[in-house]
This record gives C-alpha cells, sequence and structure tokens, in this order.
C-alpha cells in the first residue's frame, strides 16, 4: 500500500480531451513547448505531445515501461534512454540558405526516433488501416507514482487545485520519479539533475485562464475546470455523462486527464468494399485504454450524436461541441 501522507486538496483540476475532435495538429504541443520547456537540458522534453494511436507513442514504448500501482503496491518501472525521446535534432538551413552549401538541409545528427516517429501510421490494413490522435500530459493523479517514490519529499500536491508540482530546491535528481510514472510524463534534466515535469499551467490556473494548451488548441477539442463545478464541462462529461475516461485507469494512480472516446470513425469495408456497421478502430483496442466503460461510453456517444442529427435537443453533445469556447474552460477563481 502508499506510504506517503498525500494532501487531500480543496478542488481538483481535471482536464477532458475529446478525440473525436483532435486533428493532431501539434498547436497544444508548440504552445507548451514554447513556453515552459526552453531551458538547458529540456530539448528533448515534450509536456505534452500529441501521438498516433496505435503507435509506439513518446516516450517510445512508454506502455511497456511500467510503475505505477500493482494491488496497491508502487513498481518500479524503467528509465527511457535517450533513443526513446528521441536524440533532437537540427537542420543546416544557415548553410543551406545563406552559405551557399548545395546538398539539401539535413538533419544532425542523423535522426532514428522521435517524438510521435510513426505519426499516421496506425494498425490495419488498407483499406481497413486505422488511427487516431491521442494527446499526453501528466495526468495530475490523486495517487501520483511519482510522488510516492520520491526519496526526497520533492513532489507535492497544491492543495487548491490538485495540481501535482516539483519542488526543484528540494529535488536531488534521483530519476525516482521518471521510473514510477507509469506514463511516462516525469523527466530528469541532466543538465542540472533536477525532475521537470507538466506543471499544469498553475500560474495561468490561479487566474482563471486556462491552460495554454487547452486556450490555443485549434479543434477545440480540450476542457479544463473543476471537478466539483456543477457547471463546468469537466463534471458534466466526467461526473455526470460519464463518456470521458481516464487513460490506463489499471495503472492505479487515478489520473485526471479524461478522454472521450473515438466514436463516430469510420467503418469496416467488406471485400467488395461496402461498408459494414463494424468500426474500424477495434472495441478491443479501446477497452486496453479506457477500460471496460468504454463500451457503454461509446453507446451513449452514437446514441445522443443520432438526437442531435434528428433535430432533437442533447446536453451532451452541445457540451462536447463547445459553441463558446468560454463554456470549455475554467470559470475564474473567486
Amino acid at each position: 500500500m502508499t506510504t506517503k501522507a498525500m494532501a487531500v486538496p480543496s478542488r481538483q483540476i481535471a482536464f477532458v480531451v475529446d478525440l473525436n475532435k483532435c486533428i493532431g495538429c501539434q498547436t497544444c504541443t508548440v504552445a507548451c513547448k514554447r513556453l515552459w520547456t526552453g531551458h538547458p537540458g529540456q530539448a528533448f522534453m515534450y509536456w505534452r505531445n500529441v501521438e498516433t494511436a496505435p503507435g509506439q507513442g513518446y516516450p517510445r514504448n512508454w506502455t511497456a515501461k511500467g510503475g505505477g500501482y500493482k494491488d496497491g503496491e508502487l513498481q518500479k518501472g524503467k528509465r527511457p534512454g535517450a533513443a526513446d525521446y528521441g536524440v533532437p535534432f537540427e537542420f543546416d538551413y544557415d548553410g543551406r540558405l545563406f552559405q551557399g552549401k548545395a546538398d539539401r538541409a539535413r538533419p544532425s545528427p542523423t535522426p532514428h526516433s522521435a517524438p510521435n516517429w510513426d505519426e499516421e501510421q496506425g494498425a490495419g490494413e488498407y483499406p481497413n488501416n486505422h488511427y487516431f490522435f491521442l494527446p499526453r500530459m501528466c495526468n495530475h493523479c490523486s495517487q501520483p507514482a511519482c510522488l510516492e517514490a520520491c526519496p526526497n519529499d520533492a513532489i507535492y500536491r497544491r492543495v487548491q487545485d490538485g495540481i501535482n508540482v516539483i519542488n526543484l530546491d528540494k529535488c536531488k535528481g534521483t530519476g525516482s520519479c521518471v521510473e514510477a510514472c507509469p506514463y511516462g510524463k516525469a523527466f530528469l534534466n541532466m543538465a542540472d539533475l533536477k525532475g521537470n515535469k507538466c506543471i499544469g499551467c498553475y500560474p495561468r490556473i490561479e487566474k482563471g485562464v486556462a491552460s495554454a494548451c487547452v486556450a490555443q488548441c485549434a479543434g477545440r477539442a480540450m476542457h479544463v475546470g473543476f471537478l466539483d463545478d456543477m457547471n463546468s464541462s469537466v463534471h458534466k462529461l466526467v461526473n455526470v455523462f460519464k463518456v470521458a475516461l481516464p487513460l490506463y485507469p489499471e495503472k492505479g494512480t487515478k489520473p485526471n486527464v479524461f478522454y472521450i472516446p473515438p466514436a463516430f470513425g469510420p467503418m469496416v469495408e467488406d471485400a467488395q468494399g461496402n461498408l459494414t456497421n463494424t468500426p474500424k478502430i477495434p472495441l478491443a483496442y479501446l477497452e486496453q485504454l479506457f477500460g471496460r466503460e468504454v463500451g457503454s461510453a461509446l453507446a451513449l456517444l452514437r446514441s445522443e450524436r443520432s438526437r442531435k442529427m434528428s433535430g432533437m435537443p442533447s446536453e451532451v453533445m452541445d457540451t462536447m461541441i463547445g459553441v463558446r469556447s468560454a463554456d470549455m474552460m475554467i470559470s475564474p477563481l473567486t
């Protein structure tokens, strides 16, 4: 069982990602990268990234790294290597454009992997190949394995919003958080031997402003709010409609990032090219990601979409559509 006494926040911030609306544009990735990870030793870090699923993900094969909890016991996972993150590379644009080099601009060092290296590959054979985009960030878990694993008590939960943060003054660079996080979202900065991770844009949250990833989402695929705010889209999608589910809930960390599973994708084609009633994305794969509850969530989503398309009211669809971006974001704090 867990041994550390963890602060119980007065409120819990949560994020919902609608996988039916994510277009893989990486705008959230760029917004986060530009805002938070431009310091020495952070070039390889993507606190926020958008993966192609099925796929290897970032860091590479993170789903097999271990960590989290099993039967209530903390599990020590593997620490990804530099190749798993993808060694950062640069293009010699200066030589090509301004120094007259004849060769085309090539990346250096030669890359062999990178974040989303297998972008849009997915799985299956044409014409029934399939994929979807999976944005990922620190889940700001209610039972964070990183906090439990830290030997120096450098990780804590903020009592005002439940965001998990690393106190860099206490961090000794053991990397225990990297090994314990089952989602591969804790990092070790080798420049200063400090743990780094997403901070939930808490300076923005404190001002009632949405995190950068939510605010910059081009497809309005993201929601952020407090789970106890009954008027928030996050509360409705997670607690009322129950169509937003955590990723790999069996890891035992109680994530506070939730996903609306892809329910409206294309259907399987038979040998004659006719569409069947079977979705291309296998239910078994979605159950692997989001648990057994995904079947009922998919059924409700498809039913509510049919209602909306027939002209009947649907609060579920209205909440997901988010005609006003303000309805999808955090309410000002009081």
